[in-house]
């Protein structure tokens, strides 16, 4: 079973109260979804492998630590996943990033395929798949699917607000897949929102709501 990684962090905690409120300006909620999604990357990178090259510094040469090789790529899922690419390439600029496009039928709340683009050698690369929320697990369930059926075999789920009901989907139907959130939620509303959560990440990234 893949490992859950809930940050405890005091500047995560601080910044997610902020993306919290209701009041919290579209400007300010953009900013800081990236901040926290920068802080998130910084940990779930702590197992990436290194090895020693030689480096001359402006005193004298010397062996150091370096990312031995290891390619990334980040996958955000469209649209509310965009928000957290820029704190994430910040912190890992030499990763590749691929796009799929989901969206939720509001009856079934099924998710729905209507994008997907990846780098041509995403099978080769560790790969992010990013999203704000994790709610009912099914559009990370089945972005990791598709994934998967590109040849991925090393995958990690980043979220910032995860419910739990969300958490048991990805691990029951992918078990070989960790999963790193900012905060575990009470629960879903019969609309399958996250309770408290912070309402749809989406509109508030962009403003459309």
């Amino acid at each position: 079973m893949g490992k859950v990684t809930v940050y405890d962090h005091p500047l995560i905690h601080h910044k997610l109260t902020i993306l919290r409120n209701k009041d919290t300006s579209v400007k300010d909620f953009r900013e800081l979804i990236g901040e926290i999604a920068m802080f998130m990357c910084y940990e779930a990178t702590r197992d990436l492998p290194t090895e020693e090259i030689e480096v001359e510094t402006p005193v004298a040469p010397g062996k150091f630590r370096a990312l031995s090789g290891k390619m990334l790529a980040v996958v955000p899922i469209l649209r509310a996943g965009l928000g957290m690419v820029d704190g994430m390439i910040a912190m890992i600029p030499s990763a590749k990033i691929g796009h799929i496009g989901l969206y939720r039928d509001p009856d079934t709340l099924e998710p729905v395929e209507y994008y997907c683009k990846l780098p041509t050698d995403i099978s080769e690369r560790e790969v992010f798949v990013v999203d704000p929320m994790l709610a009912t697990g099914g559009s990370a369930s089945a972005a990791i699917t598709f994934l998967k059926e590109h040849g991925c075999k090393s995958i990690r789920l980043m979220n910032i607000i995860a419910a739990p009901e969300g958490i048991a989907v990805v691990q029951q139907q992918h078990p070989d897949v960790d999963i790193y959130v900012a905060a575990v939620d009470e629960c879903l509303n019969d609309h399958g929102y996250i309770v408290p959560g912070l309402g749809d990440a989406g509109d508030r990234i962009f403003g459309t709501k």
